[in-house]
């Protein structure tokens, strides 16, 4: 599941106005603490989601053993989005509904992604939502039948119902000193979608960069590494890519096909 700490760290300042908590006494004024704190805290919050099942009871409890049989469709498209709502500040919280279709519209937000892509660019296979606190099935169905007739969120044409929805009665919980602000319901969801290759495209950028000047060339080198492992890793990453690019694609020639037939 790919949680990018940077990206993770401006969701959480760019909720709270930019403002790092009034209450300095979690980090004794230290800044650089405060912030290691706000971005962990807010990591936190979106992985804990998955082992709850494990811990507390609720209406519709999913087992971690059934994240892989529902999100990942082939072997190599195992790499998961992840993201969490509502993701706002102690100040804002008074002024904020938070109803259960409103922080479901806001888990599918670029906002509240947890890594630097736009869902938007591409197609979902599968995705799961893990809701908690006060949610029932009634609020969470309407909630994902409005989300399946928004034209921003597609799934690919062989998957067009991909919903794994878990519902479990604990609330969250806020760290003390934290940025995040108690409220009654909250979400994750975990997500498999073919944007995700934005990040790939970005890590083979920046890796073409660098090695171009054969930089930092020499520790891997130095510590066993041949220079061939480079390019064939680099050649696994574009294929990596490839292979998003053509399950986003599949389905297209065959309704094309159709047409034709009749």
């Amino acid at each position: 599941m790919l949680v990018g700490s940077f990206t993770a760290l401006n969701t959480a300042f760019r909720f709270a106005d930019g403002q790092m908590p009034s209450d300095k006494t979690v980090g004794g004024g230290d800044d650089a603490f405060n912030t290691f704190f706000s971005e962990s805290t807010l990591s936190l919050s979106t992985l804990s989601p998955l082992s709850l099942p494990l811990r507390f009871d609720g209406a519709l409890n999913v087992d971690v053993t059934e994240f892989q049989t529902n999100l990942v469709p082939y072997p190599r498209i195992h790499f998961m989005l992840s993201s969490y709502a509502p993701v706002i500040s102690a100040e804002k919280a008074f002024h904020e509904q938070l109803s259960v279709a409103e922080i479901t519209s806001s888990a599918f937000e670029p906002a509240s992604m947890m890594a630097k892509c736009d869902p938007r660019h591409g197609k979902y296979m599968a995705c799961c939502l893990m809701y908690r606190g006060d949610v029932v099935p009634k609020d969470v169905n309407a909630a994902v039948g409005t989300i399946k007739t928004k034209r921003t969120i597609q799934f690919v044409d062989w998957c067009p119902t991909g919903f794994k929805c878990g519902i479990n009665y604990q609330p969250p919980t806020v760290v003390p000193g934290g940025d995040l602000a108690k409220v009654q319901r909250a979400v994750c969801m975990i997500s498999n979608s073919t944007s995700v290759a934005e990040v790939f495209s970005r890590i083979d950028h920046k890796f073409d960069l660098m090695y171009a000047k054969r930089a930092f060339f020499h520790w891997y080198v130095g510590e066993g590494m041949e220079e061939g492992e480079f390019s064939e890793a680099r050649e696994d990453l574009a294929a990596l890519e490839k292979d998003y690019e053509e399950v986003g694609a599949e389905g297209g020639d065959d309704e094309d096909d159709e047409g034709e037939e009749y």
